[in-house]
């Protein structure tokens, strides 16, 4: 299974926000996310200094770092998958907020497909602004 799936557009509308950072960019185009600069798989993002507001799309295959680094930012939005671990309970134990994305949230396949995950979807914010953006979609927790 990759780790390329791609947030879609409408989540970026919904939103409302500009990102100055996207810390773990899709390799090639097919990204939405309004930032004014990328760090893809090749510039790894976990060792760049990461500069005001951060969207973060992890790989899902280890996003343990990824929220660590996030945490100690506290800037931003992450797309997180719900998940028994230790990096969620370090979420959860933290000051971010969360709202669960819809049960029928899908992501983008670099071949520009729908897809759906097995397990349900979060969207996590630090920064009032941020927070003020995600309770645009759901309940705030």
């Amino acid at each position: 299974m990759s780790d390329e799936w791609y947030t879609p557009a409408i989540l970026f509308n919904q939103l409302g926000l500009e990102f100055d950072l996207d810390v773990a960019s899709a390799f090639n185009s097919n990204t939405h996310v309004p930032a004014d600069r990328r760090y893809t798989i090749n510039d790894d993002g976990l060792t760049q200094p990461w500069i005001g507001r951060v969207w973060m799309n992890p790989p899902y295959s280890k996003p343990s770092p990824w929220v660590d680094k996030w945490l100690e930012h506290r800037y931003g939005i992450a797309l997180l998958p719900m998940a028994k671990s230790r990096w969620f309970n370090k979420l959860m134990d933290s000051e971010a907020k969360f709202v669960l994305l819809p049960s029928n949230f899908k992501f983008i396949s670099p071949e520009g497909k729908s897809l759906s995950l097995m397990m349900g979807s979060t969207l996590w914010a630090l920064g009032e602004s941020n927070i003020n953006a995600i309770a645009r979609l759901g309940k705030l927790r």
